[in-house]
């Protein structure tokens, strides 16, 4: 979320970040974001049915005129309703050069695997686990003596550059 949002303030950056919204109340990237002046929402969505809670996101994403939604660390399945909603308007990033390794603990099961590469993607959500159109990829190589943190930290690097450079891509419709 924080490459997104330095990437905002580049002045050729064709996206602006005016919400940023989380299921957990006390998630880092809230103070980042107030921080930066960016509103924030945030709702815990314990108790609560999948589709109630998707629908309080969905109304706060449409309060504050969201255009497009990225998602940056949201851990949770999105209801087939609010995903319908976002259709073709809503990506997230995923550690693995899908449509390897949907899901998680992607580093350890690359590793395991003995992939030579390895790296990130970005794509749009549909209703399925890490199953849209790729946006775009990045690959890092698995380097000997890797283990799943130190692939990981290369595999973020790369997050952090592909991250906005894709959110650019499907906001200028390319």
């Amino acid at each position: 979320m924080a490459s997104l949002v330095a990437a905002s303030k580049q002045p050729d950056c064709p996206y602006e970040v005016v919400l940023v919204a989380s299921n957990v109340t006390d998630a880092p990237g809230l103070d980042f974001a107030k921080a930066q002046g960016i509103p924030t929402w945030a709702h815990s969505h314990i108790g609560m049915k999948r589709a109630e809670f998707d629908a309080l996101v969905d109304a706060a994403l449409r309060e504050a005129q969201v255009e497009y939604v990225a998602l940056a660390g949201y851990m949770r399945l999105l209801s087939p309703g609010f995903v319908q909603k976002w259709s073709g308007r809503m990506i997230n990033i995923h550690p693995s050069l899908l449509p390897a390794y949907k899901g998680l603990d992607t580093h350890r099961r690359a590793l395991d695997a003995g992939e030579t590469k390895h790296g990130c993607s970005v794509h749009i959500v549909t209703e399925d686990l890490d199953d849209g159109e790729i946006v775009a990829q990045a690959e890092v190589p698995v380097l000997p003596g890797d283990d799943p943190d130190s692939l990981a930290a290369r595999v973020l690097v790369e997050e952090h550059k592909l991250y906005p450079a894709a959110l650019a891509k499907l906001v200028r419709g390319k």
